[in-house]
């Protein structure tokens, strides 16, 4: 009759470790998101810059050839497509989620 067991306390404290775990890691999921993020648009600006500079170096009658200058632009015209593509999936989600009954 002495001998009380502890284990029930500890498993009702477990939830809360959990819980401050999932926290943090929240947390860093949306730092490297918001980076990620970032550099996919850094990423379609440098494209769409390169772009722009390989034409106006044709349009100058620089040294460039037109197939250089024609696959930088389909670079950047992709890239901008691939972009525009995730943005009407991530509002095409989130329009879902907001359907959602509660």
């Amino acid at each position: 009759m002495n001998n009380i067991s502890f284990s029930p306390v500890s498993s009702i404290m477990q939830p809360a470790k959990i819980t401050g775990q999932a926290a943090g890691s929240a947390a860093e999921g949306q730092k490297s998101f918001a980076s990620m993020l970032k550099q996919s648009i850094d990423n379609i600006n440098s494209s769409q810059l390169q772009s722009d500079v390989m034409t106006e170096k044709l349009a100058r009658g620089e040294d460039v050839g037109l197939h250089e200058v024609m696959i930088a632009s389909q670079k950047a015209s992709i890239t901008m497509q691939a972009a525009l593509e995730v943005r009407n999936k991530v509002i095409e989600a989130y329009q879902e989620t907001m359907r959602m009954q509660v």
